[in-house]
């Protein structure tokens, strides 16, 4: 009886342990779930401005389009760039819960970012050469186009630091001892960082001030 006994014992300890033990497990493993989702969510934020962003170019460049002479090579620059923008952002509209899997893709991310940036620096260009048709002051379209273009860029900064915020969260639950046993047994791994251009953490200046000389080249033949 006491051999017996001393079994039960040991035996209910070990039950013991493996139900605290579950327990943690269960509750580590419930904490990254939401910080996971945290991600995904910031994330979906951080898409939404960029489309933003994309659909409000095909306007702008029709806009643009219409000042007699306005340089070609310019307008292509800019088509072009949200082309390459197309080809590498995650799918949109999927099936309700669909999430993207640039977070979780080093390689996609900076191929995503690395298109953003394009565009961005191809839209920048754009509007130093608009200041050169101070016709274009009067399209009540495009001053409309020069607030949304503001607003967006102004909103991409700010989400894509609060992605970082939330991805630097999620990756330092995930890395610590003895959580990353948890995660690794889990297949979490750490979330790609947003990583833009030199300067990309500020918003591009998009300015339309026709009334002042831009200190820009005189324009090539063909220009107004």
């Amino acid at each position: 009886m006491g051999r017996i006994g001393l079994l039960l014992g040991c035996l209910g300890v070990l039950v013991l342990i493996l139900l605290i033990g579950g327990g943690w497990f269960i509750g580590v493993r419930n904490h990254m779930v939401e910080l996971d989702q945290q991600v995904q969510a910031q994330w979906a934020q951080v898409e939404n401005d960029y489309q933003r962003r994309f659909d409000l170019i095909p306007n702008l460049v029709r806009t643009v389009q219409g000042a007699a002479n306005f340089e070609k090579s310019t307008l292509e620059a800019v088509i072009s760039a949200r082309a390459r923008v197309g080809q590498v952002q995650a799918p949109s509209g999927g099936a309700p819960g669909t999430q993207s899997n640039l977070p979780n893709d080093p390689n996609a991310m900076a191929q995503f970012a690395g298109a953003q940036e394009n565009l961005t620096g191809a839209l920048s260009r754009l509007l130093v050469v608009v200041e050169r048709y101070p016709d274009l002051k009067s399209n009540q379209n495009f001053l409309e186009l020069q607030s949304q273009l503001e607003g967006t860029e102004n909103r991409i900064a700010v989400e894509r630091k609060r992605y970082n915020d939330v991805s630097q969260t999620f990756n330092t639950a995930i890395l610590k001892f003895p959580a990353n046993l948890v995660a690794n047994m889990s297949g979490f791994k750490p979330k790609a960082y947003f990583k833009g251009a030199a300067g990309s953490q500020n918003a591009p200046e998009v300015n339309f001030n026709f009334g002042t000389t831009p200190s820009t080249p005189a324009p090539a033949t063909g220009t107004r």
